[in-house]
C-alpha cells in the first residue's frame, strides 16, 4: 500500500477537492472505498504469497473450566425455593 503524501483532512474540515462542503459529506465515502479496495488487494496478495491471516491460524479456544458450583445450577434463586404463598394474607 502507498502512503498519502498529504495528511487526510478531518471529518468536519472543508473538503480538499475545493467543493466548499465538509469532507465527511463530500469525499470521505470515496476515500474510504478506495482504502477498502487497497486493503482487499493487499489481503489477496498476501493470500497468494501463502501468508495466512492471524484469525485463520489462531488455535481454537480451550473449553471453559467447569467448577462445582451448585448455586449456579438450573435456577438463580439459590438453594431454598421460594414459597408460593401470597405476600399479604388476610382481608383488608
Amino acid at each position: 500500500m502507498t502512503t498519502p503524501t498529504a495528511p487526510k483532512p478531518g471529518r468536519n474540515e472543508p473538503c480538499h477537492c475545493g467543493s466548499g462542503r465538509k469532507y465527511k459529506q463530500c469525499c470521505l465515502p470515496k476515500d474510504e472505498a478506495e482504502a477498502a479496495k487497497a486493503r482487499a488487494a493487499a489481503a489477496a496478495e498476501a493470500a497468494e504469497a501463502g501468508l495466512a491471516t492471524t484469525e485463520a491460524t489462531a488455535a481454537p479456544q480451550a473449553p471453559k473450566h467447569r467448577t462445582q458450583q451448585p448455586w449456579k445450577a438450573a435456577t438463580s434463586r439459590g438453594f431454598v425455593p421460594r414459597s408460593t404463598a401470597p405476600r399479604k394474607m388476610g382481608g383488608g
